[in-house]
């Protein structure tokens, strides 16, 4: 009686903790890089279990086609220009990043009790008050910068772009083939010390940015060369990471969320059927692929979703599954999208719904539209669209529903139910009104109510201030992109 008395109470227990979150952001992976979106080129069975486990996103957008803005509007639940991040921070000499005094969802879910760990690429800002450690992580283990020349060129004279724990260099160079391991291996490792509490791990990763590592063990696996090498070592490690959770008894009460930051990179074949890739506005540099997983919490499984989700909307909403209230001192973009996860609705819940603990985030938002669009947009439409950002965080498009809305050079009309990759314009002059009135109140609100990035001022190293041009042209060349 006793022994069933103990056991009934750890499992009391078990229920009354939040649950764990863990947030895999992949980098570079286009919208048909995994099997469970098409790819016949990579087998990804891990992933793809993931998907038919939990809930396959169809039109789920990262909040810009490059890396740094992507993960600011990922981290701070808004759109980039809100909060002041809209431009790529790649410079080891760069003054910006994530402003202190925003709230991260690691500091959200820090200050509620959770043990936090940043395990990758960061990306966001290089000075004290923008590192991981100062944005909410208790620990951090990775690459602050990327390894591809344009900014390995900094670190030349250190022996290499650091591997970073906290605030000391475990090694330098390293080696890209050894980063999915080493990450997954410290994640399984942070896991273990915190299973007896709610934990919150980022885990982004720097592969499939280029220069692409692939192990020995998975070099020649894949019909796609080195890329979807590391698409199937990446794969494997996910596999890991999970068996981990049902090792440790932390599957029944764990989240799990997979995405991209971004399109797929540049010159990267097989042909994908929407356009365009990473930096562009097209559908390929901001449509990426997005799972949730969660069966013990109440996602849903074997589901697959259409409604246009973008990841400013994971902020709300796993703070909703911790049973954490977002603060209301400041506007977020994202909205609550559990009832969807969990298959109470079809569509994003309208804020008025009331249906879930974030479902009125939305409505912090100013709305006060002049006459003229009062009369064609409401605002539950208005928090339905999605506001595509250039890789220099100018905005170049709208989507709304089926729609979306190229505004320069002039107005083009897209179809994306019948025509996803974006090869005829469609005449629709109501629908063309109604979305470039949403772009014209968009404008207005951010130039009324975005907040400033941060900045600190430091002397900049003599001859470090500009990458050589020739340098910079002959790179852009080898990696067939132009960079921001």
């Amino acid at each position: 009686m006793a022994l069933l008395w103990l056991s009934d109470a750890v499992v009391a227990a078990s229920e009354e903790q939040p649950p764990g979150v863990v947030l895999i952001l992949v980098d570079d992976q286009g919208y048909y890089d995994l099997g469970c979106y098409g790819a016949t080129e990579v087998r990804t069975p891990h992933v793809d279990a993931l998907a038919a486990e939990g809930v396959r996103l169809t039109d789920y957008y990262a909040a810009a086609p490059i890396c740094s803005p992507s993960r600011a509007g990922l981290l701070t639940g808004c759109y980039p220009r809100r909060v002041g991040n809209h431009v790529w921070v790649h410079r080891a000499d760069s003054v910006s990043g994530i402003h202190p005094d925003e709230l991260t969802l690691a500091e959200l879910f820090r200050e509620n009790g959770y043990a936090t760990a940043c395990i990758g690429k960061w990306h966001l800002g290089f000075h004290e008050p923008f590192l991981p450690r100062s944005q909410g992580f208790d620990h951090y283990f990775g690459l602050l910068h990327n390894l591809d020349p344009v900014e390995a060129v900094y670190f030349d004279q250190q022996g290499g772009v650091p591997l970073m724990r906290n605030d000391s260099v475990v090694k330098r160079p390293v080696d890209p083939a050894e980063l999915t391991r080493l990450y997954t291996d410290e994640a399984i490792q942070f896991m273990e010390a915190h299973r007896d509490q709610p934990f919150f791990l980022y885990l982004p990763h720097t592969m499939l940015h280029v220069p692409l590592g692939v192990s020995d063990e998975f070099r020649g696996t894949s019909d796609w060369g080195e890329y979807g090498d590391a698409i199937q070592e990446l794969d494997h490690h996910v596999g890991r990471l999970m068996e981990a959770l049902k090792r440790l008894q932390l599957d029944q009460n764990t989240v799990v969320i997979y995405a991209s930051d971004n399109g797929r990179g540049p010159g990267r074949t097989p042909e994908q059927k929407i356009r365009g890739n990473k930096l562009s506005t097209w559908e390929g540099g901001l449509r990426v692929p997005a799972i949730a997983w969660g069966p013990g919490v109440g996602i849903q499984s074997g589901a697959e979703s259409s409604a246009v989700v973008r990841a400013m909307d994971w902020y709300p909403t796993l703070a909703t599954f911790a049973g954490i209230q977002v603060p209301e001192d400041r506007v977020i973009d994202g909205r609550d999208i559990s009832p969807l996860l969990k298959g109470e609705t079809t569509v994003v819940p309208l804020p008025a719904m009331k249906a879930s603990l974030n479902a009125s985030v939305p409505l912090r938002r100013h709305w006060n539209p002049p006459g003229e669009w009062a009369s064609l947009i409401n605002r539950s439409e208005y928090s339905e669209a999605f506001f595509y950002h250039g890789s220099e965080g100018t905005l170049s498009a709208v989507r709304w529903r089926k729609w979306k809305l190229f505004l320069n050079p002039g107005p083009q009309l897209y179809d994306l139910s019948n025509d996803p990759g974006e090869t005829t314009p469609v005449r629709a002059a109501d629908i063309i009104r109604k979305l470039r009135g949403m772009a014209i109140l968009f404008q207005e609100e951010m130039q009324r109510d975005a907040r400033p990035a941060g900045y600190v001022s430091v002397p900049r190293p003599d001859g470090r201030t500009e990458i050589p041009a020739r340098m910079l042209e002959a790179l852009n060349s080898q990696l067939n992109v132009t960079y921001a």
